[in-house]
């Protein structure tokens, strides 16, 4: 059983690193690699601490189900980290995205000082006006 176990192991290994295949299927068999490399250490280190004696197939036959479940974790891990740098944008959109946030901010900016240039100009009309009223005055005196 445990023969038939690993070469479903061996098929899922080839299947997930030898074709492309969708991603929820992909993270479906790494998980049932990992089931199926983990199952037959349960009652192989049942019968072990049972047993009370380290029978050196039962150690090579755990030793080699724990290989097979870190690699299938192993390939899970590549597998996340490969669809995490796949949803990444690349560079030319970032640098748009940059450019276009900089454009933006430019534009606000331009709004502020047209705003604020709006006011300088208010507040000379506005001292010209009284300049000239004080001009006024003085010359009435």
């Amino acid at each position: 059983m445990a023969t038939s176990r690993g070469n479903d192991w061996l098929s899922k290994k080839r299947i997930c690193r030898g074709s492309k295949m969708s991603s929820a299927s992909d993270v479906l068999a790494y998980v049932a690699a990992m089931d199926s490399a983990l199952l037959p250490c349960l009652p192989a280190r049942e019968l072990q601490a049972a047993d009370r004696s380290s029978h050196p197939s039962l150690h090579v036959d755990v030793e080699r189900h724990t290989r097979d479940f870190m690699d299938a974790a192993n390939q899970l891990q590549l597998f996340f980290l490969r669809v995490g740098h796949q949803s990444q944008p690349s560079r030319e959109q970032v640098l748009r995205q940059q450019i276009a946030t900089l454009e933006a901010e430019i534009a606000e900016k331009d709004k502020l000082v047209e705003r604020h240039l709006m006011l300088v100009q208010k507040c000379q009309r506005v001292l010209a006006a009284h300049k000239a009223n004080c001009i006024t005055e003085l010359q009435n005196v």
